[in-house]
């Protein structure tokens, strides 16, 4: 079972700024897709932001310019600043690491998940 530890979050108004913070055991971080992802009440979980092993990154069209997600391998530590939060940001947000056995075969682990809530 692994086990990741999320951090952050809360409630801020819109135009606001939060953190979130990851951290993932060792014994998998080095070599894996970090990911957050985001469910919203009524909806499918959605993905945000997701950052290679080697630190290339990828967004969602909806936080682009708004949020950067980063990692440092040395705490095994994924990251995701939340700028410029707009009201439909609010959601439960995912830590995710992805570990790939084949290119098109993972297995994928979760955080328990953070609130994020945005108000207008």
């Amino acid at each position: 079972q692994v086990h990741l530890v999320e951090s952050g979050g809360g409630l801020v108004q819109a135009g606001g700024s939060l953190g979130l913070s990851c951290r993932a055991p060792g014994s998998i971080f080095r070599g894996v897709e970090m990911g957050w992802y985001r469910e919203a009440p009524g909806k499918e979980r959605e993905m945000v932001a997701v950052i290679t092993s080697g630190g290339s990154t990828n967004y969602a069209d909806f936080v682009k310019g708004r949020f950067t997600i980063s990692r440092d391998n040395a705490l095994n530590t994924v990251y995701l600043q939340m700028n410029s939060l707009k009201p439909e940001d609010t959601a439960v947000y995912y830590c995710n690491a992805r570990k790939y056995i084949e290119p098109i075969v993972w297995d994928d682990y979760w955080g328990q998940g953070t609130q994020v809530t945005v108000s207008s």
